[in-house]
């Protein structure tokens, strides 16, 4: 069973998942990265631009996810070297610190309140946010154009797309179609019919909608519908 909860860090959510019946699951693209934890080992989830799916026979899991563009100045690597990968920590950081690292979140109440807390330690130490990055999440994900977003930071569209490779792993096209996707399955989820949900999100009509799905989920949009969960 998937739970999550807010977590005690800015904008990042904390989640547990222990799958109760044999099978895939699929985790779809949103513009985050994760610290997981997997039976004791620490890993990184890097910016998706496809859906990963999991085999539901490989157990628990526990992990904390970032809000879009915080993660890189946390785990000091840029996004980028991680799209569409799942490291170990120990591959990013010195071994010997993160099995130091994994024995604290091991011996946690439980793995994701032990993930949270190294989080937390990890954002006390860095920089704060870039606010920037949050205008670039907040103004893509209302719809706006990637051309306009670039003109209100006064930013070039170079400087914007290097910026986000850095920070989402990808460009900010690639992250507008991704949030524009998340928005349109929630009204979808909703009961919105099809067109009106491809109407009310931007894209021009209900093929458009369908063809997004296809490419970043992998399934058609009322087989993805019925497998949440």
């Amino acid at each position: 069973m998937y739970v999550e909860r807010a977590s005690r860090l800015a904008g990042a959510v904390v989640w547990r998942n222990a799958p109760e019946r044999d099978g895939a699951a699929r985790v779809l693209p949103d513009g985050c990265m994760d610290l997981l934890w997997h039976e004791g080992r620490l890993l990184v989830a890097g910016p998706d631009t496809h859906a990963h799916v999991t085999d539901a026979e490989n157990g628990a899991w526990a992990g904390v996810r970032f809000y879009p563009g915080t993660a890189p100045a946390l785990l000091g690597v840029p996004a980028h070297e991680l799209r569409d990968r799942r490291v170990e920590l120990a591959d990013l950081w010195p071994a010997a610190e993160v099995r130091r690292l994994a024995a604290r979140v091991n011996a946690a109440p439980d793995p994701a309140s032990g993930l949270e807390d190294l989080a937390l330690r990890q954002a006390a130490g860095a920089d704060p946010p870039d606010p920037l990055l949050r205008h670039v999440v907040t103004a893509l994900d209302a719809g706006r154009p990637v051309a306009a977003t670039a003109d209100e930071l006064g930013l070039g569209a170079r400087q914007l797309h290097r910026r986000s490779l850095t920070a989402f792993g990808y460009g900010p096209k690639t992250l507008a179609r991704i949030l524009r996707l998340r928005r349109a399955l929630v009204l979808a989820r909703d009961g919105v019919p099809f067109a009106d949900t491809a109407a009310r999100t931007g894209y021009a009509d209900q093929a458009h909608l369908a063809r997004d799905v296809g490419e970043l989920a992998g399934l058609p949009l009322g087989e993805l519908l019925a497998r949440r969960g």
